[in-house]
């Protein structure tokens, strides 16, 4: 709570029954008719402010939004006063006295945060730099619960781009409250940066490093596919190193995990998933996208619930 308002813009924020409420949130909410939903941020104005290119995130949440009711104020860094100068901060100050509530994407670690300390209005981070993406995390929590029917316990894989991936650095941190065994599957150019693995390590969390899918792939319960990410890289020439490293298909899938298991992934996807694997019982990630509807209806009416409780 900040200045009788919720944000919400990092994972670390969230306890384990947060996390909790807001899923049970969005299922209610997925649940409801329609005609209801109109009326849960009926009158609001939802500013999308998207400093960075979005498909799923910056759709799913205008979506979200119009289905309670809410108006959409868009937001366009190349056609607006950032053009001419203006700060990132006066540029928040602004944006809040037309809205109810903020959206935000930036590629700068770190700037969801800083325009929650600007603004009295709600702030949703919709990602930040390599840093957090909370609202992909929740998500696929979502996913996760409602495909296995629990968070507990899990065997759950990363591949692909774990040290610039904010998706794997949100749900890793996520996960910890749920006492899960994870494997991190990278190659060593990107791998999983330290500070997480010593979190890991402080909390007590079982987990292994390796080079090749194949090595634990049969006792994964959740497989999540990741983009080698270009637009991270400092050094072009890193990325031809890496790029196609990771390529997963019925070929190499079927017969060699569990019946049960479940592909996801934070699309856009490049290559790294093969499309004949998209009909298969263990694809979920078109679903997963989905799932953005109600869980952002959940963030938004639950931050505006805080505030309304707040002015009281």
């Amino acid at each position: 709570m900040i200045n009788g308002k919720k944000d919400i813009i990092s994972m670390n924020d969230l306890s384990a029954e947060e996390i909790l409420f807001i899923l049970e949130k969005a299922a209610r909410i997925e649940k409801m008719p329609d005609r209801d939903k109109l009326l849960l941020m009926s009158g609001k104005i939802v500013a999308t402010m998207f400093y960075e290119p979005s498909t799923r995130t910056k759709l799913s949440f205008e979506t979200a939004a119009m289905r309670l009711g809410a108006n959409i104020l868009y937001f366009d860094a190349d056609h607006s006063s950032v053009k001419k100068g203006e700060s990132f901060s006066d540029t928040i100050k602004m944006i809040e006295s037309y809205s109810d509530m903020i959206v935000i994407r930036h590629p700068m670690d770190g700037a969801a945060r800083l325009a929650a300390s600007v603004s009295h209005k709600p702030v949703l981070n919709g990602g930040d730099g390599s840093n957090q993406h909370p609202s992909q995390t929740l998500l696929d929590l979502y996913t996760i619960q409602k495909e296995k029917g629990t968070l507990e316990n899990l065997h759950v894989a990363f591949a692909g781009d774990l040290k610039y991936g904010r998706t794997v650095h949100s749900l890793v941190k996520a996960l910890k409250h749920f006492n899960p065994t994870i494997y991190f599957i990278s190659p060593r150019l990107l791998a999983m940066p330290d500070y997480l693995l010593d979190d890991l390590d402080d909390a007590g969390i079982k987990y292994h490093v390796c080079e090749h899918f194949a090595d634990c792939l049969s006792a994964v319960d959740v497989f999540y596919m990741t983009r080698i990410q270009k637009e991270r890289f400092p050094d072009p020439e890193d990325y031809e190193k890496v790029k196609g490293v990771y390529v997963i298909n019925r070929d190499n899938i079927e017969g060699k995990c569990k019946n049960d298991m479940i592909i996801m992934h934070p699309l856009p996807r490049v290559d790294e998933i093969a499309t004949d694997l998209d009909t298969t019982r263990y694809a979920r990630y078109f679903e997963q996208a989905r799932n953005g509807i109600p869980v952002r209806q959940a963030m938004m009416t639950l931050s505006l619930e805080e505030v309304q409780t707040g002015d009281k």
